[in-house]
């Protein structure tokens, strides 16, 4: 695609007009640079740098859950709402979960426990975890989850989560589960 233009000179791909000088040369140059970074892409993916890379970074997560399965409905009311107590602002958001996934008794019943202890009734702390996991810990008539709370260098808070099979809506925490109020 290089041309000899007599009045202008040489002319390359990238319209780069001159006397003579490194234009056609540039278009080399150019193609030799595209050549060399394909070659050296090519030899590391050949010498698995790319999968080293990758390792490093760690393998791809996953995550799932049913809305019929009440251990995921613990788990999904649990992460969303320690990301809206954690978020600045999500004070309305964490207020609408406590509507949305406790009975209205409960609700109540938290408030007082609020009022009485000056913390947060589902977490039962006045901090934010760092991280959280929900485990089935199995009942005949309603679903009960441990819900383990980590807090970092202090430790873990081991939480008891009893959740209606019917109505899928929370309506017990504590230390103990319900049926050892």
């Amino acid at each position: 695609m290089i041309s000899k233009n007599s009045t202008a000179g040489t002319t390359g791909t990238h319209g780069t007009t001159g006397g003579g000088d490194r234009t056609g040369g540039s278009t080399a140059r150019l193609r030799t640079a595209r050549r060399r970074t394909a070659v050296a892409a090519g030899l590391a993916l050949a010498l698995g740098l790319g999968v080293t890379a990758q390792a490093s970074a760690g393998s791809p997560r996953s995550v799932s859950g049913k809305p019929s399965d009440n251990i995921t409905r613990i788990a999904d009311f649990y992460g969303a709402y320690i990301d809206a107590v954690n978020d600045e602002g999500g004070g309305k958001l964490a207020d609408e979960l406590r509507k949305h996934y406790l009975t209205p008794a409960f609700q109540k019943e938290l408030a007082a426990w609020e009022d009485e202890n000056h913390a947060n009734g589902v977490l039962r702390a006045q901090n934010v975890p760092l991280a959280w996991k929900v485990t089935d810990n199995g009942t005949a008539d309603h679903t009960e989850a441990v819900v383990t709370l980590t807090w970092g260098s202090s430790g873990t808070t081991k939480l008891v989560v009893d959740m209606t099979r019917t109505t899928h809506k929370i309506f017990h925490i504590g230390t103990t589960g319900a049926q050892g109020k």
